[in-house]
């Protein structure tokens, strides 16, 4: 997947100190993408918008 014009930004739930971080570039048509801050060239994940969403909701409910 060409993740190379996702815009990613910080999650505002996410510390300012500790880097225990997490991104999110929804701005790519059909996908959410999600990666940790402190290793921008590791691991993606992906979720279509309903998958995000439905993750989203349960977090809340937490």
């Amino acid at each position: 997947m060409d993740l190379s014009s996702a815009r990613w930004k910080k999650s505002t739930r996410s510390g300012t100190s500790g880097g225990d971080c997490v991104e999110v570039a929804d701005n790519l048509p059909g996908v959410i993408a999600v990666r940790d801050s402190k290793d921008r060239r590791g691991a993606v994940l992906t979720f279509t918008p309903a998958r995000w969403k439905a993750f989203l909701d349960i977090a809340r409910q937490h």
